[in-house]
């Protein structure tokens, strides 16, 4: 695999994609970012007295989209900004950098909007059925039920539509979308490291 190979993960809540992440991350030996990246936004825009939960709250709260709703496509947009949109600017900004400084898989924080058309980067789709998202509900997540997992999604999906302008989990948005219903987490890091080599070497 090319040096500054730079993977983003989206999941859809209970479909083992944090989990896959880690294993991804393991098996090519390189940083991934997750929670980090709020933590540096915030840092860069000024914020150092509050904990992740109060941050990932303002990162969800997104304002109710207008009817003619123009995304947040300008990164840096001058003007009056919301502490949200101060946020997502400054993630973007990190995101940007850690993508530069090297290999790395980014999870979630609409990194793949962030890096589209950027050479040498991928972005993949986790996503799951409703038994084995279920199944993952009681046994990992703390018995959530299927309805607390799909609360979440809907969270997601409202903010990486409001600030994209996209819809959330589209397969055009991304390279490939994986199943994990059908294979093993290990198996799916393994499927997503061979089509990356097959796009590498396709591209010599």
């Amino acid at each position: 695999m090319k040096k500054n190979t730079v993977i983003t993960i989206s999941r859809q809540y209970g479909s083992g994609g944090r989990e896959l992440s880690q294993i991804l991350a393991n098996k090519l030996g390189i940083k991934l970012y997750d929670r980090q990246i709020i933590n540096l936004a915030a840092s860069h825009i000024g914020i150092d007295d509050m904990n992740y939960e109060a941050l990932k709250r303002f990162e969800e709260e997104v304002p109710p989209l207008p009817v003619k709703f123009m995304p947040f496509y300008m990164f840096g947009v001058s003007g009056p900004q919301s502490l949200n949109d101060k946020i997502f600017n400054a993630e973007c900004e990190v995101i940007k950098k850690l993508a530069k400084d090297g290999s790395c898989i980014i999870l979630g924080r609409c990194a793949d909007y962030v890096l589209k058309n950027q050479e040498n980067v991928y972005s993949f789709y986790i996503c799951a059925n409703d038994d084995f998202r279920t199944n993952r509900g009681k046994t990992v997540y703390e018995n959530k039920s299927l309805s607390d997992l799909n609360e979440e999604d809907l969270k997601r999906g409202g903010y990486y539509s409001h600030y994209t302008g996209h819809r959330w989990g589209d397969a055009a948005n991304y390279n490939l979308t994986i199943n994990t219903s059908y294979i093993s987490l290990d198996q799916a890091a393994d499927l997503i490291i061979e089509y990356i080599e097959k796009i590498q070497e396709n591209n010599k």
